[in-house]
């Protein structure tokens, strides 16, 4: 069976299974993290393919500490417009040069994405020197989530739902009601992953991106409001036995079409990045064989996560700096 027949079942069978999205941060990450295990060389695949399920269920833990581990919601984010015109090209890619140049309250209050994905990229390739594979696991999930979190446009721009521009809940519309819709028919294949010469100009090259994309975000939302009244623009669906208003199906087609398959295309992207930012790390740090670790985590691993899971579920809501909604 050739590669790319068995990764298109692949992503039927993981796309029939998914549960209805609750945001970029629930199904599109999961799925962006288990895509990105097939996009890995035959060396890599076999140690990630066995813990295929914890990459997917861990993927949206970045979220899950946003209110309670202090430090936690900037590093899913960068307010590039805040600096100026071409910010994203001049900010100091060294967080201690961005501290002394900026402050570390300003950087923390608009978004630290991109040197958090460059920082766990140190980390990931430390985790494969030492043979690792908790970290190994733990650091791949994680990163995997702030590499997408980079591929949003509404995670590079301080008006991240629109509340600046009268388009309130624009965010939820673009990260979690499209892939809700339309993701079944959307193309995930990018081929095998590859290395990155300059892993910290490509994550902020990706923040620009993202950025550049805002004013399309934006006005496209914007003229299909104008066309559609709001008994169109807008519907009841059933969840969970509850109620809830959402954006009509009808709307969000059209804004994915006049989008020219934007969402898809960032989704794409993501899990391209995410599997080019594992492998990367694994072979700065001399390609280790990971068919000698374990192939699932271990116990310890395993209460840990628990334990994280259970100090989350009763924890006070914390104070969360930028993008709030």
């Amino acid at each position: 069976m050739s590669y790319l027949v068995r990764y298109s079942i692949v992503i039927l069978l993981t796309l029939s299974t998914a549960v209805s999205a609750q945001a970029w941060g629930f199904f599109s990450h999961r799925l962006i993290n288990r895509l990105a295990v097939f996009t890995l060389p035959p060396e890599m695949i076999g140690f990630y393919k066995a813990n295929i399920d914890y990459l997917t269920d861990n993927a949206t833990r970045p979220d899950s500490r946003r209110t309670v581990v202090p430090g936690e919601a900037p590093r899913h984010f960068l307010d590039v417009d805040v600096y100026g015109d071409s910010a994203a090209y001049k900010l100091p890619r060294s967080y201690a040069d961005a501290v002394a140049l900026l402050g570390e309250d300003s950087l923390l209050r608009h978004g630290i994405v991109p040197w958090q994905v460059a920082r766990m990229k140190g980390q990931l390739t430390e985790a494969f020197r030492q043979h690792d594979s908790d970290r190994i696991l733990r650091l791949s999930a994680d990163m995997g989530h702030y590499v997408a979190d980079a591929c949003v446009p509404l995670h590079a721009t301080h008006n991240y739902n629109g509340q600046l521009t009268g388009q309130r809940g624009i965010h939820a519309l673009w990260e979690s009601r499209l892939p809700e819709l339309l993701s079944a028919n959307y193309d995930f294949f990018t081929g095998p992953a590859p290395y990155l010469e300059r892993p910290t100009e490509t994550i902020w090259a990706v923040v620009g991106r993202s950025h550049a994309a805002v004013d399309s975000v934006l006005r496209v939302e914007r003229e299909l409001t104008q066309k559609f009244p709001e008994d169109r623009k807008y519907g009841f669906e059933q969840r969970n036995n509850l109620t809830v208003r959402t954006y009509s199906r009808e709307f969000a087609r059209e804004y994915h079409q006049r989008l020219s398959g934007q969402v898809e295309r960032q989704m794409r992207l993501a899990l391209r990045l995410v599997g080019a930012y594992w492998y990367t790390a694994w072979v700065d740090a001399g390609q280790p064989d990971l068919d000698k670790l374990p192939r699932t985590a271990s116990e310890a691993e395993k209460q840990r996560l628990a334990r994280e899971a259970a100090e989350a579920v009763p924890a006070p809501q914390a104070a969360i700096p930028g993008h709030d909604e």
